[in-house]
């Protein structure tokens, strides 16, 4: 039985379709749509049966794709797990919030392996990007202040829940050792959903927003028995087994918490969000490792998810693998399905509105180093940005940290993986994506 220290209603952010059902302990529909937001963590874009897998099995997620509206060209515009997190919660890419990294960059950081002291830079720095994160707008505290009861689960790195983004209740305590990046919340899934479903039990008909966000199928690749049983007799190493396995792993505990929902007759007034963090592909030859044009890159392998949206008879189930969705689209899409207020400056789209996601053709993202370098300048860690136009994508290194890189255009339509490099055959293109690029975000020059 998984211990539960906080108990804080989440938002999970998961898109799931028409499942309905009333099941024996039916309960009353609530007024307002409860609210579950469902995030993969390090989970690669492909690695799904509905986005062509041959082998991992993910038949809730395949199940919930089909009954959602799903973009299968939907983005994260940063490819680490604080700054996606980050975004996802305020609508805003990094630049603007400020989260650009998932540590404060010091030489001596953390735990000194000689004293054993912390360095008491690391907190003040840590908490100085808290405190960037907690002045922004969020759609969690502008629902709860509209009387959702709000629980957090999984992966959280911006302290305590309740101060810094205002659920109700939480998992993570955001306070203690082990804390950086969810402590005790990081149980979820892993060890069970009982603080997922005790919180619903507690909530009655009041309304409700559960972040569904799993350590799953990130790193350690520990997936049960049968299912790494399963998967070593069809991956090429152990290695891709394991993550294979925990990707299965984590379709499981969604099936878990759906089935849940479905047997309290919740389902039908149940909004579901999914997304990822960012992008994974397993070394083949390391256990826990990803392998280049991953995590932490600005390719495909770092940067793409399928984005799905789910509410029985509000939003028409569609596969849309044509247009372009991001994870800033995630406050936008769910404001306008609750029709509540979001900040007006958002650079999101509803999802919902099929006339906007037309008229959209391009999308941006950027990616910085692990580690932030300046908390007070942090975009000065950023590597490259990149823009996705129509099918055409152009990744611009930044010259103050890569300056020997050259800027890459890829035909994603031709080319998915990104194999074939035509900036040097298409230089017109490269400068007519550049100019855009820049028109959206032009980073400014470091601070001294």
């Amino acid at each position: 039985m998984l211990t539960l220290k906080r108990v804080l209603p989440a938002l999970v952010l998961t898109v799931i379709g028409a499942i309905g059902g009333t099941g024996a302990f039916a309960a009353a529909p609530a007024t307002k749509p409860n609210i579950l937001v469902i995030i993969s963590d390090d989970q690669g874009w492909g690695d799904y049966g509905f986005m062509g897998h041959a082998q991992i099995a993910t038949p809730t997620l395949d199940r919930l794709a089909a009954q959602s509206l799903t973009f299968t060209r939907g983005y994260s515009p940063v490819p680490l797990c604080r700054p996606s997190l980050a975004t996802m919660a305020t609508g805003l890419y990094p630049h603007q919030h400020g989260v650009t990294g998932n540590d404060p960059a010091l030489p001596d950081a953390g735990v000194n392996a000689q004293t054993g002291r912390t360095n008491p830079k690391y907190a003040s720095y840590y908490n100085t990007i808290i405190e960037k994160f907690r002045s922004r707008p969020n759609f969690v505290r502008e629902l709860t202040g509209r009387g959702y009861r709000s629980l957090e689960t999984g992966k959280w790195w911006e302290g305590d829940p309740v101060k810094s983004a205002g659920f109700t209740e939480a998992m993570t305590v955001g306070t203690g050792k082990g804390d950086r990046h969810g402590g005790i919340g990081l149980e979820i899934g892993r060890q069970g959903l009982a603080p997922v479903t005790r919180f619903i039990e507690r909530s009655g008909t009041q309304p409700w927003l559960v972040w569904y966000a799993p350590m799953l199928p990130h790193a350690p690749h520990t997936p049960p028995a049968d299912l790494l049983a399963k998967y070593l007799k069809l991956a090429p190493s152990e290695p891709v087994a394991r993550y294979w396995a925990s990707v299965e792993w984590f379709d499981r505990t969604c099936g878990e918490l759906l089935g849940y929902l479905e047997q309290r007759g919740l389902r039908e007034n149940t909004m579901v969000l999914y997304t990822t963090d960012n992008g994974w592909i397993q070394n083949p030859e390391v256990a826990n490792r990803f392998a280049p044009r991953s995590k932490l890159t600005p390719y495909e392998g770092g940067n793409r998810t399928p984005i799905m949206i789910s509410w029985p008879g509000h939003v028409a189930p569609r596969l849309d693998r044509e247009h372009l969705a991001s994870n800033i689209d995630l406050w936008p899409t769910l404001a306008a399905l609750l029709k509540t207020d979001a900040p007006r400056d958002l650079p999101g789209i509803n999802l919902t509105d099929a006339a906007a996601v037309a008229r959209r053709t391009t999308i941006h993202g950027e990616q910085y180093t692990h580690n932030i370098a300046n908390v007070d300048d942090p975009t000065r860690s950023l590597q490259h940005r990149w823009i996705i136009h129509g099918w055409s994508k152009l990744i611009v290194p930044d010259q103050r940290n890569l300056p020997a890189a050259q800027a890459e255009l890829y035909d994603l339509q031709a080319d998915p993986w990104e194999k074939t490099d035509l900036a040097a055959q298409q230089p017109a293109r490269v400068r007519e994506l550049g100019k855009q690029l820049d028109a959206w975000w032009t980073p400014p020059a470091a601070k001294n």
